[in-house]
This record gives structure tokens, sequence and C-alpha cells, in this order.
């Protein structure tokens, strides 16, 4: 059986990341920028490779993307993601 990690897609929440993001008028810059200032350095990007799915996310980048982007961090899981 392969990993997930195996797959194309090496994280679940890049989509919704991307639609909150869009939601706040904010750019990919200005999210590395606060998650800058959060002590969680993630480049523009590494943002554009989180959005794409390209990019894995640690537990800590995805609490603190949550916090920035003003969401539930559940809200920011693609329940399709295996379909």
């Amino acid at each position: 059986m392969a990993r997930i990690i195996d797959g194309e897609k090496m994280n679940a929440i890049g989509v919704n990341v991307k639609k909150y993001r869009k939601k706040l008028k904010m750019s990919q810059q200005a999210l590395s920028n606060k998650l800058e200032l959060m002590g969680v350095y993630v480049c523009r990007g590494s943002i554009s490779r989180i959005e794409d799915q390209s990019r894995t996310v640690t537990d800590i980048e995805l609490f603190a993307i949550a916090k920035v982007l003003k969401a539930p961090v559940e809200d920011l899981f693609d329940t399709n993601i295996f379909e």
C-alpha cells in the first residue's frame, strides 16, 4: 500500500488555505509576513506550494495558518482529498 506522502497531493489543506486567504483579500506575501510575525517562517513561494498541494505542512504551520486566516483548523481540511 502506498503511503499518502507518495501521492501527488502533499497536504490536505492547500485548496482551503487559498480560499480563506482570498476571502480575506490577502496576498501570499501578506500571509507569509503575518506568519513570520508569529515566529513561523514560511516564505511566499512555500505558501504557493502549500496551496497547490506540492509541499507538506507541519502541525505548527497548520495552527499558525489557521490563526492568521481566522479559520478553525478543521475547516482547512479538504474532505475530498482521497477521491
